[in-house]
C-alpha cells in the first residue's frame, strides 16, 4: 500500500523481545519492499538485550525517550529525540537503561521481515 496513517496500524509484540511493541510500517513479507520498517516502542524501565542482525545494517532515528545504546567496536552512546545510528550487520548491539518510554523509527536494509 502506498499510503499508510500510523492511527490505523496497530501496535503488536515484538516476536522476540518481551514488552517491547512494534508497528510495522513497510516489511517483504507484507508489501515486497527491499527493507523492513517499523515503529519500535520499549517501555520505561525496558532494555532491549544484545544481539546481532546477521544479514541487515540496523538504522534506528529516536522520535522519543532517552536511553543508551552499546554497539560492538564503538562503545556507549546516549539515544535521545533526533539522533540517527547505524548498526552495521554481524554487531553485537543492546539498548538499555531506558529512562523514559522510547520511541524509534527503525530500518533493516536487507529486510529482516
Amino acid at each position: 500500500m502506498p499510503y499508510t496513517k500510523l492511527e490505523d496500524l496497530e501496535w503488536e509484540p515484538h516476536p522476540m523481545l518481551k514488552g517491547v511493541k512494534i508497528k510495522p510500517l513497510l516489511s517483504k513479507k507484507k508489501d515486497n519492499a527491499d527493507v523492513t520498517c517499523y515503529l519500535v516502542l520499549v517501555p520505561k524501565g525496558g532494555d532491549i538485550v544484545e544481539h546481532v542482525h546477521e544479514k541487515s545494517d540496523d538504522i534506528i532515528y529516536v522520535l522519543k525517550g532517552k536511553a543508551k545504546i552499546f554497539i560492538e567496536g564503538d562503545g556507549e552512546f546516549d539515544l535521545v529525540p533526533g539522533v540517527f545510528v547505524r548498526v552495521p550487520k554481524n554487531t553485537k548491539h543492546r539498548i538499555y537503561d531506558i529512562e523514559e518510554d522510547f520511541l524509534a523509527y527503525d530500518v533493516f536494509v536487507p529486510p529482516i521481515l
